[in-house]
């Protein structure tokens, strides 16, 4: 049975160990317990708990998507037809399979679904909105807001 977040408890080594990670998950085990303030078997031990209990999900690189010319960035606010439970499951496992589709939330609003969408321009961003979002399963109506500055990102 996998722990959740509420029943672990974590002292100020694992959030310190969390802190470290965040800002640099290539660190070396030996860098992380001399930054913790712990031998490295106890740190070891601490960062397999908090990846076996599923607090640690993963380590990925972080991309400079600009430099890959995907800098254009655009938030769709859609509003489905039907919101029972099945209409939402086809809607999110449809937005799954969309790769210019970074992020989707659930809103509690006037809309249903807030996608944080990247493209290479508005040219290419318009085809993955009336092409893949709106054709998704229950789509009703979507909004598009064009993000024009990214202050800050993570």
């Amino acid at each position: 049975m996998e722990i959740g977040i509420s029943q672990v408890d974590l002292d100020h080594f694992d959030r310190k160990i969390l802190a470290i990670l965040t800002d640099d998950g290539r660190i070396s085990v030996t860098e992380l317990a001399r930054q913790v303030g712990l031998s490295k078997t106890p740190c070891q031990l601490r960062l397999k708990r908090l990846m076996d209990t599923g607090i640690i999900t993963g380590f990925r690189a972080v991309l400079d998507k600009a430099k890959l010319g995907l800098d254009h960035i655009a938030f769709a606010e859609v509003k489905l037809s039907d919101t029972r439970e099945h209409a939402l499951e086809e809607f999110n496992a449809g937005v799954r399979r969309i790769p210019e589709v970074e992020e989707c939330h659930m809103i509690a609003s006037s809309f249903d679904y807030l996608l944080k969408v990247r493209t290479p321009d508005i040219r290419r961003y318009r085809i993955v909105l009336g092409e893949k979002i709106s054709s998704l399963p229950h789509v009703a109506s979507t909004s598009t807001f064009v993000a024009m500055d990214t202050v800050k990102d993570h």
